[in-house]
């Protein structure tokens, strides 16, 4: 595969320059609220963490107990917090040609990853203020436990995607699924459908589970006539790559490697406070985690760009049609608004793929080695 820093192409060769406008114009409102969206979070943070510590101190419960209910507080809070600019970047794709302004039909989609993360969200609190709480170096107790856990959400979030969608019914797409299964070595991959077009224009597919869990879940937004069978076809065999490399799996090698720095510097950031045994110290918890999470996204966005271009690259092999992969992210570009180059900024904290350009330069790149 070739160097993901693939630079030098001539975007205007692909788009025009109202399509180009278009797209920066679209991103820049989707990057004002995402950082709008942040701010509201961390000052909803900010104020908790100076609230919430005496409410939590007078339950009279236990440490689990008290943990649980200041964990509940934060999790609601937030999400509330984020609904508004979550319903406006809803109207705002709207505005821009990229769907309906359903919202109800927009919440009933959430429902099926929302409350899986709570769960995850809630046994992770559980862990750390009890472990913290009996343990002196409670991070090298509580970093594994938190590895298997996330281990445990991969593997089930394979079998949910699956009851949220369903068979893939197109014969002539099944037999191009059989072949591609047979070019990756995946066969018995499971490739089905989920129903996102009462709430959203915009295509994508995502693989989720490993092992016997392991799903590619198309949007049904792929399979509508703005792509082609070729293009449908390098959907599917990009995400066929990704379970041919074991992407999830090594993700979460990922996790086990950056989780044990983490907790040790979040005992290091609240240890003035009490740490994180005691519940009241939560919302700073939070604090501080939003922070790291931040600090890490652009070497987790580095990661998850060198995963995507590796299924790219494992698409053209097994489709041998650049043209196909051209096409499709031309029409990526038109039909959600994509930007082509995005802002250093942007691309270092917000894209976890490669830009369109380097995508289409990818194909170049093989297509100029295959002639």
């Amino acid at each position: 595969m070739p160097s993901l820093h693939l630079s030098g192409l001539d975007t205007q060769r692909y788009f025009s320059a109202h399509e180009l406008a278009r797209a920066r114009s679209f991103n820049r409102g989707e990057q004002a609220l995402y950082v709008l969206s942040l701010a509201a979070q961390v000052a909803a943070l900010v104020v908790l963490v100076r609230l919430l510590p005496r409410s939590v101190r007078s339950m009279g419960l236990g440490r689990i107990a008290s943990g649980i209910v200041a964990g509940m507080v934060l999790l609601v809070t937030l999400w509330f917090v984020a609904l508004p600019f979550s319903l406006v970047g809803l109207w705002w794709q709207h505005h821009w040609g990229l769907g309906p302004f359903d919202v109800v039909a927009w919440l009933v989609s959430q429902w099926s990853t929302l409350g899986p993360e709570a769960i995850f969200a809630m046994a992770t609190i559980v862990l750390l203020v009890g472990t913290a709480g009996r343990f002196r170096r409670w991070w090298l107790v509580a970093a594994p436990i938190v590895v298997v856990f996330a281990a445990f959400f991969a593997f089930v979030s394979g079998w949910l995607a699956a009851l949220a969608s369903h068979p893939l019914h197109d014969p002539a797409l099944k037999a191009d699924v059989v072949r591609l299964e047979r070019i990756e070595h995946v066969q018995g991959t499971p490739v089905r459908v989920q129903d996102v077009s009462s709430w959203t224009d915009q295509a994508n597919a995502f693989t989720v589970g490993f092992g016997p869990s392991t799903h590619v879940v198309l949007w049904d937004t792929v399979l509508d006539e703005r792509f082609s069978r070729a293009e449908q076809n390098v959907v599917i065999a990009h995400e066929l790559g990704h379970v041919r490399s074991r992407h999830i799996p090594k993700a979460i090698g990922w996790t086990a490697l950056i989780i044990l720095p983490t907790l040790w510097l979040l005992a290091i950031a609240t240890r003035r406070r009490g740490g994180v045994g005691d519940p009241a110290n939560l919302p700073y918890v939070f604090l501080v985690l939003t922070v790291l999470t931040l600090l890490a996204a652009p070497l987790e966005n580095a990661v998850s760009r060198r995963y995507e271009a590796e299924a790219d690259w494992r698409a053209l092999n097994a489709m041998r049609d650049p043209a196909a992969d051209t096409s499709l992210f031309q029409e990526f570009g038109r039909s959600s608004l994509e930007e082509a180059n995005p802002p250093l900024l942007d691309y270092l904290w917000l894209e976890n793929h490669p830009t369109i350009a380097q995508r289409i330069a990818m194909a170049q790149a093989w297509e100029k080695r295959n002639r």
